[in-house]
């Protein structure tokens, strides 16, 4: 065999060991890529996400690998490139993956018995920032270029009234700007909203409140956006249906075991799962043809 030759023969045997299309989806050869977006901390979300992998292993009998990818916009592309075969995305990155790769929702996370959220523009309690026409020339952090609740309906908002920042920082997590907003790193800042519960905040604020117990008192709400569907667990497209509902029935019926509501509770605040289907984002892809955003805009930032 001459050198080339066996070079030719190596690289064949190399790349067909790492072909994993070969393997069923869910084999040990070809597991299911299940991809997390960092919207908190990505330690707890390592710890928490091993749980609810090993019970849909155990449940399904398919074999999965998980990653937390740096940002929204890594999740989203990893649907074109076959390194996510599942996620939970935010809304508005599932409008992107389904429009870019065909991506589709297969069931949404609840919150607060309800399928929705908000966003919201916050200010430190002495910026002087008492509405959001105040913000005109003022810095602001929003999260992630991506996010609906921490960049775009809060955006929108500013754009209506044509009011320019003087300065836009990304801080790509919730609890991230309202740190910057709590230290007087920025002026104002966007998260997302959810409704209290008496007395006990939920919105982005309670993701600091160990660290900061006073964050209710120095950071206020100025302002909230339109409503906003919550986040739902989306496939890649052609995952055979089969498998697609196995794993839909295996996450549901995690979601309503103690277990899986501590977990999912520490992840992203979920209090449930329950099956739906694209058509549940067609108000927020109204919402979003009506106004100036463009979706391909969104990946290039």
């Amino acid at each position: 065999m001459t050198f080339l030759t066996f070079i030719l023969v190596s690289f064949l045997l190399l790349s067909s060991c790492g072909d994993t299309a070969q393997y069923p989806l869910g084999s040990k050869e070809n597991p299911i890529k299940f991809l997390f977006t960092p919207s908190v901390e990505s330690t707890s979300l390592v710890k928490n996400s091993a749980e609810l992998i090993r019970y849909l292993e155990k449940n399904t009998k398919l074999v999965f690998k998980t990653s937390v990818p740096t940002n929204y916009i890594t999740v989203i592309e990893s649907f074109g490139s076959n390194r996510a075969d599942i996620a939970i995305l935010n809304s508005f990155g599932y409008l992107l993956a389904h429009s870019k790769y065909g991506a589709t929702a297969e069931a949404i996370v609840i919150r607060n018995n309800t399928h929705f959220y908000w966003g919201q523009i916050i200010a430190h309690r002495d910026s002087g920032i008492t509405k959001i026409e105040d913000i005109q020339g003022k810095n602001v952090a929003y999260t992630d270029p991506s996010s609906l609740s921490g960049y775009l309906f809060p955006k929108l908002l500013l754009d209506e009234k044509k009011i320019v920042p003087k300065r836009i920082v990304f801080g790509m997590k919730h609890d991230i700007v309202v740190t910057m907003v709590y230290q007087r790193q920025v002026d104002a800042g966007a998260t997302f909203y959810t409704a209290p519960n008496g007395p006990i905040i939920r919105d982005a604020r309670a993701n600091v409140l160990t660290q900061f117990p006073d964050v209710e008192d120095k950071v206020k709400i100025v302002r909230l956006t339109q409503k906003i569907p919550n986040d739902p667990v989306v496939f890649r497209e052609n995952i055979p249906r089969d498998v697609i509902e196995k794993i839909v029935t295996a996450i549901i019926s995690f979601s309503r075991t103690e277990d899986g509501k501590r977990v999912l509770k520490s992840m992203y605040g979920i209090d449930g799962i329950t099956i739906a289907t694209d058509s549940a984002f067609d108000n927020l892809r109204h919402v979003i043809n009506s106004s100036d955003i463009e979706l391909g805009d969104v990946l290039k930032k």
